[in-house]
């Protein structure tokens, strides 16, 4: 089947088209044309929209009231068919600490199950935890927190059939370069969050070769003018990559400005840290083992501490636009092209371009999500006021 999408934007790696059709042929981006394609194409005619890739999400627990450490088949396709309402179309199940057997099944579960989805597609497994430290925990069960371990990475990445892409480690534990190395040898990325590190171990542990700091200010020992911390390496060590919620409950607009304009938005990826209340109504929930408040878009556990979001990721694609900090391209990079580079799937998701599967949303011009594809074929359709 050949489609072509006509819209009055497109938003390419490193550019934007103004009105053109955008050819797809059997669930593959073939070209872009300013011309009306043969008569054997079906026009798509999104007249006043504009066409982006879809959004890449690095860092998904749940969604749709399902968790990752369910285990359940079940509701990984549920997630999977809600973040396209999210304008999602490829993401990364996040586990939780938790204990080893568990983490063993929900890794080789995943590693079975995962090509079944048909909402976004799982391009690989996140595993935030156990290797962290107590100051700086967050919703993370620190019953189970442990010493980094190659044994252990290297069964989950078995039991997986090879699907970890990244780890998130606290740097001041013991082992932490040869783990780091063993890792990104073996093409995990490793990530650096919920740590009390000082800074200098945060920039011993990026020169063994970790690249990406969790969460970037939450979990993390922040900066001081006398001990720049985790934060400070975050914004001044070359070549990383920082996660941030872009929710304006986790981190302040100007603090989220800060990072962008010291790293530069394309060292940004725009994450949601979704848990299983996302789209959903305000109550309790679970975030693994523990007991969250959902009220006003915040979740909270009992102890006030934020656990995870119920931000949907074309919204923090919206506010950092909103907020001023960012064009509409830079912003959807950093939540689509800037996340797939993090993790080293660029070569499959993340932008627009011949080849690749054709997985897109159509947005208004005021960044509202309108429609979201994947491989050619309409997943989610919003109902817009008009």
């Amino acid at each position: 089947m050949k489609k072509a999408i006509y819209a009055d934007k497109f938003f390419f790696e490193d550019h934007e088209e103004e009105i053109g059709y955008l050819l797809i042929e059997d669930g593959k981006f073939s070209a872009f044309s300013k011309e009306r394609p043969a008569s054997n194409y079906e026009i798509l005619d999104y007249s006043g929209r504009w066409v982006a890739p879809g959004l890449v999400d690095t860092h998904v627990h749940g969604l749709c009231g399902y968790d990752i450490m369910d285990n359940d088949v079940n509701g990984l396709k549920t997630i999977s068919k809600g973040l396209l309402a999210c304008g999602v179309t490829s993401f990364l199940p996040t586990t939780l600490t938790a204990d080893t057997q568990l983490i063993n099944d929900v890794v080789k579960h995943i590693g079975e199950v995962y090509k079944e989805v048909s909402g976004a597609k799982i391009q690989g497994i996140f595993l935030e935890g156990p290797f962290f430290t107590e100051k700086y925990k967050g919703a993370q069960n620190s019953d189970y927190f442990s010493e980094p371990s190659i044994d252990l990475l290297q069964k989950w990445q078995d039991l997986s059939g090879g699907l970890i892409k990244k780890i998130a480690i606290a740097p001041e534990h013991n082992g932490t370069s040869e783990f780091i190395k063993y890792a990104t040898e073996n093409n995990v990325a490793v990530a650096l969050g919920h740590s009390a590190a000082t800074y200098e171990m945060a920039k011993a542990a990026v020169s063994a070769g970790a690249s990406i700091f969790v969460h970037t200010f939450n979990g993390m020992s922040p900066l001081h003018h006398r001990e720049p911390g985790m934060v400070g390496a975050a914004m001044t060590l070359p070549g990383v990559y920082n996660e941030l919620i872009c929710d304006g409950h986790h981190v302040h607009p100007q603090s989220a400005k800060i990072l962008m304009d010291a790293t530069g938005r394309d060292r940004v990826v725009l994450i949601s840290d979704s848990m299983e209340a996302g789209l959903m109504s305000d109550g309790e929930y679970r975030l693994g083992e523990f007991l969250v408040t959902v009220k006003n878009k915040t979740a909270k556990m009992e102890n006030g501490s934020l656990a995870g979001s119920v931000l949907r990721l074309i919204d923090a694609v919206k506010n950092v636009v909103e907020w001023g900090m960012a064009t509409p391209h830079e912003a959807i990079n950093m939540a689509s092209l800037v996340a797939a580079k993090s993790i080293g799937i660029d070569d499959v998701c993340g932008k627009i371009a011949p080849g690749y599967g054709a997985g897109f949303i159509v947005l208004t011009p005021d960044l509202e999500l309108e429609a979201t594809y994947v491989d050619g074929e309409k997943g989610y359709e919003a109902e817009l006021l008009t």
